[in-house]
């Protein structure tokens, strides 16, 4: 109703509200079932509905969206269709690698090939991911491997080979292998091995991906064995673990520790020692090769060993030998041999105690590990002494471990 011009209209409160802010006739809100086509539901007695509409009953999730939108097979196809939606695992990405354990040389060879679809962990939506393997029980530093970081990648490939030394048969029966790739961060391998993933930062600490534990009794001797796993979770360290969770922690691992026995020491490393008794010169050669992953004593990650030996019980004092120092490493080579004059009746009551030093200037030198041969020692160590006795004229060369037990008459000689 239009007034007469010069007349003022007067319009009521609730005319006004409605001209000001109602934006027009309300819409009905799509519901997401409307972007997707309906499927031919069963009609009410069984048969299928020719309308094309979805029976009533059926809500939006019910509806299935085409294959072509999807990208994926149908299930007419016979095609097995992978679920990414909610799968921890598979969300963390893949890792390839192989595995050769080489039984003549006692080493473990893992060659690290690639990985796929790796969680993004950088702001830019990609990574800087390097592999990190470990071998443990054991000195963890010692045992630690690392390829190269491959940069802005979610799907590097590193073909590297990474190896271990001083691997006997037992530790292939007891051991794993734990790997995963990591950003420079994180990453981490056990014996069990373990392989971890990391993400490398510059400005911050290195960030976990994931992580692979492979059993290395599932290798054969001198036969290569291709992996392609999926990366894992990695367990919660203690400090970021609920009062419940690191109460369970320390259960368990005092569990494990009483299955294995109270006599269960620490690995500090390997050692490579070759024994000859000369029956010409009547006398035991004994070479100090190398080591092998020892542990780490300074505090720049490194340690600067030295070898020591001793013919027990030693009444005169002389039966000491020492090798040159090798700088700043964990895997030393010294090819050093020793002779100790004695008829070989009287050396098979002998005890033969090697022991690796760390090098400090200006104060006692650090303990790394220790191991004895002789009559009263058990296992690889027994068996090589005996060897050695019954085998005159014959150089036999064996791997043993270094572990964390001091021997009484080497605690008071930590110098040089």
């Amino acid at each position: 109703m239009r007034g007469r011009r010069g007349d003022r209209m007067t319009i009521s409160i609730q005319e006004h509200m409605a001209i000001n802010v109602c934006p027009g006739p309300i819409r009905p809100i799509r519901q997401i079932s409307d972007y997707f086509p309906r499927r031919r539901g069963p009609g009410p007695e069984g048969g299928g509905g020719g309308s094309g509409e979805a029976p009533a009953h059926l809500g939006p999730l019910a509806l299935a969206p085409p294959a072509a939108l999807l990208g994926a097979a149908t299930p007419e196809d016979g095609a097995e269709v992978d679920s990414y939606d909610s799968d921890d695992t598979t969300a963390l990405g893949t890792l390839e690698f192989d595995l050769l354990y080489d039984q003549a040389s006692c080493t473990l060879h893992c060659r690290i090939l690639r990985a796929k679809g790796l969680k993004p962990m950088d702001f830019n939506g990609l990574a800087d991911p390097y592999v990190k393997l470990h071998l443990l029980p054991g000195a963890c530093k010692a045992n630690k491997l690392k390829t190269k970081t491959q940069r802005n990648t979610l799907n590097p490939v590193w073909n590297e080979d990474l190896t271990y030394s001083g691997i006997t048969d037992d530790d292939i029966t007891h051991k794993v292998l734990r790997a995963g790739p990591r950003y420079p961060g994180a990453l981490t391998l056990q014996f069990p091995t373990r392989i971890s993933v990391c993400d490398e930062d510059k400005l911050s600490h290195n960030e976990f991906i994931g992580e692979i534990r492979v059993p290395l009794r599932r290798l054969k001797p001198s036969q290569k064995k291709h992996f392609n796993i999926c990366l894992e979770r990695q367990l919660a360290s203690p400090s970021s673990m609920s009062a419940a969770l690191r109460g369970i922690s320390c259960y368990l691992k005092e569990l494990e520790q009483a299955e294995q026995g109270p006599g269960l020491l620490e690995e500090r490393g390997r050692i490579l020692l070759r024994l000859n008794y000369s029956s010409r010169r009547r006398g035991l050669l004994v070479g100090v090769i190398r080591c092998a992953h020892l542990a780490a004593m300074d505090v720049n990650g490194y340690s600067d060993p030295y070898v020591k030996t001793y013919l027990r019980p030693d009444v005169d004092k002389r039966s000491k030998h020492k090798t040159c120092v090798k700088k700043k490493t964990l895997n030393p080579e010294f090819n050093e041999e020793f002779f100790y004059e004695m008829e070989l009746s009287t050396l098979a009551t002998k005890t033969l105690e090697v022991t690796v030093w760390d090098y400090d200037i200006g104060k006692s030198n650090d303990f790394i590990g220790g191991v004895s041969l002789g009559p009263g020692a058990r296992g690889e160590a027994r068996k090589h002494w005996s060897d050695c006795l019954q085998q005159p004229d014959t150089a036999l060369e064996r791997w043993h471990t270094l572990t964390s037990e001091l021997p009484p008459a080497a605690g008071a000689l930590p110098s040089a």
